[in-house]
């Protein structure tokens, strides 16, 4: 059996099973943040990168109202998965209309390359 906690009916087995799946979850997250490869658009690698993120905060708060009791702290949890389910929305539309490269070629390449096929005398 669980001991008892200090804090409002909390057993030591809901710490260790809070703090276990916190951790499984920003592991989950940092992963799904490091997976996003830069493309050379800020605009989509910053939602790329920002979709986990907030996957990940959604999870944390879900995890949250399930063992937190504080009610300021359940109201902010239910409040941050609302909004950033609605972000993560947003962001999605940005990357799906968004192209995932810029030119391969700039302006400098492009004379460069110019000046290498053109033919001397």
């Amino acid at each position: 059996m669980a001991q008892q906690g200090g804090a409002a009916g909390i057993t030591s087995t809901d710490t260790k099973l809070f703090a276990s799946e916190m951790d499984r979850v920003m592991a989950r997250m940092h992963e799904g943040m490091a997976a996003a490869k830069p493309t050379g658009n800020p605009d989509r690698d910053f939602a790329a990168m920002m979709i986990p993120h907030h996957q990940g905060a959604i999870e944390m708060a879900e995890i949250q109202l399930r063992f937190g009791k504080d009610e300021r702290l359940r109201r902010l949890a239910q409040g941050i998965i609302v909004e950033q389910r609605q972000e993560i929305a947003v962001m999605q539309r940005i990357l799906d209309e968004t192209p995932a490269l810029m030119p391969t070629s700039t302006p400098a390449q492009g004379h460069t390359n110019h000046m290498h096929t053109e033919k001397k005398p």
